[in-house]
């Protein structure tokens, strides 16, 4: 009786640790979430932001976010626009890190920060470090701070730096995560250009000045669609 009490137990515990190794390995696949962003003018949009996981890492390290995806509709319009940071071989992972959407005059524009080191040399070594994109109709542009609408003050997207279980935990009651979780999430960052928008070159330098990259930014054009 013992002998087969102890290899149910075995079969058991195996069968968890099967059923526990799929479960990871869909969760290291991707994973997508809706987000309730609060614009400027005091409106709300809901957009919704996937990703995807691999890339270049170290041993032992998580994978990190191979390519990251936004998509939303304008208010009072219905086209959907898509923004993708996608991976590229010299960076080995996503280009940006998404901080920030705003809408002037049913124009939108995006807030990114460069993701690590390599990202940071290979766009040009921005201080504040943004990469700031304008749609202009047809595809996304960069534009430089100075063209950035003044109006825009809030870091009003969540800055995911592997706060994934946060981000599912808080969207699970309503099916997003809403303005107030947004604000929860990003406060323990410490970094002043994650609190605002900043207009102002900070004082200490972010990364070494190496580039494995061309010097020439290249942008993301991301694509889009109406329904």
């Amino acid at each position: 009786m013992k002998k087969r009490t102890t290899m149910k137990h075995w079969a058991i515990a195996i069968s968890l640790m099967i059923l526990g190794g799929g479960m990871s390995a869909c969760a290291m696949g991707g994973t997508s979430w809706k987000e309730e962003v609060l614009l400027h003018d005091g409106k709300k949009i809901i957009v919704e932001r996937s990703q995807t996981y691999g890339g270049r890492r170290e041993i032992g390290q998580s994978p990190p976010i191979k390519e990251h995806t936004i998509s939303f509709s304008l208010p009072n319009s219905n086209k959907t626009l898509t923004f993708k940071s996608e991976f590229s071989e010299d960076v080995g992972r996503a280009n940006l890190n998404l901080l920030a959407l705003h809408v002037l005059n049913d124009t939108p524009y995006l807030v990114a920060e460069p993701n690590l080191c390599l990202a940071y040399n290979k766009w040009g070594r921005p201080n504040p470090p943004y990469v700031i994109f304008k749609y202009d109709g047809k595809a996304w542009q960069r534009i430089s701070l100075s063209q950035l609408p003044a109006e825009f003050k809030a870091i009003n997207l969540i800055v995911n730096n592997g706060r994934e279980e946060d981000i599912q935990r808080a969207a699970s009651g309503p099916g997003y995560v809403s303005v107030a979780d947004v604000q929860h999430i990003n406060s323990s960052l410490t970094q002043p250009e994650f609190k605002i928008i900043l207009r102002e070159a900070l004082k200490r330098e972010r990364c070494p000045q190496y580039s494995s990259s061309p010097k020439a930014p290249i942008p993301v054009v991301p694509s889009t669609s109406t329904k």
